[in-house]
């Protein structure tokens, strides 16, 4: 994980405090796209902070104790009929305060300033010029303008009380504003975006300079503390944990290993949609490089006989999630017989999963379920174990690095726990999983190959349920289409296509048409996410 650099050299010395959550900022959800971006600049600054939704009530934030709160972008006008609010009295709070965008704007409009309709909207990159260096300012150049990324139709036409104008833009007199004196700031443009190139740091001047906290949430620090907690609640008790070959469940199974030592069982489910060769390299890696003791079940039939028929995305998540927990049941039921009752199920969910897969109740929506999340029985037996469930995905691969994961693993690309199903449009059978298994294989290869596997987010073939007219040799065809996808990110929560070379398209498309049979035809999606998702399903 980067960290962004300043002159004060904040994070020359690393300092190890049990309790990692001590320092902490909360950030409150306006419905922005960004928001989840906002949190990982945060924890750049290696700072902890969560995000709920901007209805959380007074009593909560007080419970909650951050040291600083940040308010998120949001689509809507602030004198819009049921426009998005906030508690006044988080203003009140004595604690440093950041609105960014609409997080100003009901800033301004909360304390009696004006909110306009500006003359014209303001999207994309602005030049800004610095009047001021306190508050997320306190590092930058006055003498020179920086380049900040706006995203705005509203302006503020009057301050509140006591507030002063910090920078300003072309098209925007009031830019930031602040009050030094109660410590609340808002900035008109998002510097949680990577188009904001200072954007980090200013976050960074604000939680550790101006909110004053101290960073000690590293990655070191988190295996740590975890791992101490775990044998605390664990003592004793035995715990399965749902290993899939990927990066999160495998930082899951060695961080309960380190902890729980022989009380851990992981097991492997070959569920009949895993990629070619996963259930011989997960085996390998975890029994003979790490001493896990590792149960791998052959559940194919099981898998692909609920699935027979099905072709709605979201049934497919909840059988596959329903079927995970009923052999993780029954496979607990019999370590139990050999001694000693199963109580726990661990698995690795991240922050993402539970942002995208259960409602805050609050102006950002659900986005899809998730088996780790949103798709478990609510009569489940097992109680779960979820020592990721605060970390982001570049987070949990330095956790794992931390534990001496092969970078083979720690490095993998992003696999959904539903498999090749949700890559397969439509019914899943076995005749259609050997078309997108052997595609996909092809992707790896090819990806390795151009030494772009490590350097996309992911890239994946997807089966598509349309069939093409297509000739080879001197006969017509009528066959299935592959879809390519292949994306750039850093966390999921937004992605955008990777420009790779036509080169590598020709001979992905070239291979896959001339060594899939019933293949006739690729093509490359270019959606970014938002608006669509990088998964198909």
């Amino acid at each position: 994980m980067t960290n962004p650099t300043t002159s004060r050299g904040w994070y020359a010395r690393e300092e190890f405090v049990a309790d990692i959550h001590s320092e902490k900022i909360l950030v409150l959800d306006f419905g922005s796209q960004t928001t989840q971006l906002i949190a990982r600049r945060v924890r750049e600054a290696r700072v902890y902070c969560e995000i709920h939704p901007c209805t959380m009530p007074l009593a909560e934030v007080k419970a909650f104790s951050p040291k600083g709160v940040i308010l998120s972008g949001g689509p809507a006008s602030v004198y819009a009929e049921g426009a998005p609010t906030l508690d006044p009295g988080v203003l009140q709070l004595g604690v440093p305060v950041l609105g960014i965008c609409y997080g100003m704007q009901i800033i301004t409009h909360l304390l009696g300033g004006v909110v306009a309709r500006g003359e014209r909207r303001e999207y994309g990159p602005a030049k800004m010029t610095v009047g001021s260096t306190v508050g997320p300012f306190r590092e930058l150049d006055t003498a020179e303008p920086h380049q900040v990324w706006m995203s705005h139709g509203d302006r503020i036409e009057k301050m509140p009380a006591g507030f002063t104008p910090l920078a300003f833009t072309g098209n925007s007199p009031v830019a930031a504003m602040g009050d030094p004196a109660r410590r609340i700031y808002g900035v008109q443009f998002h510097p949680e975006v990577a188009h904001t190139p200072e954007g980090a740091a200013m976050l960074a001047a604000f939680v550790l300079g101006e909110c004053g906290c101290r960073p000690i949430w590293t990655m070191h620090n988190f295996v740590e503390a975890t791992v101490a907690d775990l044998q605390t609640r664990l003592a004793g008790k035995k715990v399965i944990c749902a290993l899939s070959g990927g990066v999160d469940s495998s930082v899951v199974a060695l961080l309960l290993h380190r902890a729980i030592g022989e009380n851990l069982t992981s097991i492997f489910v070959d569920n009949g949609v895993l990629r070619a060769g996963e259930v011989s390299e997960v085996a390998g890696v975890f029994r003979d490089a790490f001493g896990v003791n590792l149960r791998v079940v052959d559940a194919a039939g099981e898998f692909l006989g609920r699935l027979k028929g099905v072709t709605d995305p979201e049934q497919k998540r909840r059988i596959i999630g329903h079927a995970f927990i009923e052999i993780f049941e029954a496979e607990a039921k019999r370590i139990g017989q050999a001694g000693g009752n199963v109580d726990f199920l661990a698995q690795g969910t991240l922050y993402p999963d539970v942002i995208e897969s259960v409602s805050f109740k609050g102006p950002s929506a659900v986005i899809k379920s998730h088996h780790n999340v949103g798709g478990l029985p609510e009569k489940m037996q097992l109680k779960l174990v979820e020592p990721l469930r605060e970390l982001f995905k570049d987070e949990c691969r330095e956790v794992g690095r931390e534990l001496g994961l092969p970078e083979t693993i720690v490095s993998r690309q992003p696999f959904p726990g539903p498999g090749l199903a949700i890559r397969i449009m439509g019914e899943v059978t076995k005749k259609r999983l050997a078309t997108l298994r052997e595609a996909d294989a092809i992707v790896q290869e090819e990806m390795r190959a151009a030494d772009l596997y490590h350097k996309v987010w992911q890239s994946f073939a997807v089966l598509v349920p349309v069939k093409t007219v297509g000739v080879m040799g001197d006969e017509r065809t009528y066959e299935d289409v592959i879809a390519l996808r292949i994306v750039d990110s850093v966390d999921a929560m937004t992605a955008d296509w990777s420009r790779v070379p036509h080169e590598l398209l020709a001979k992905l498309s070239s291979r896959i048409i001339n060594e899939v049979q019933g293949v006739n035809r690729v093509v490359l999606d270019i959606s970014s996410k938002p608006p669509a998702t990088i998964e198909w399903e």
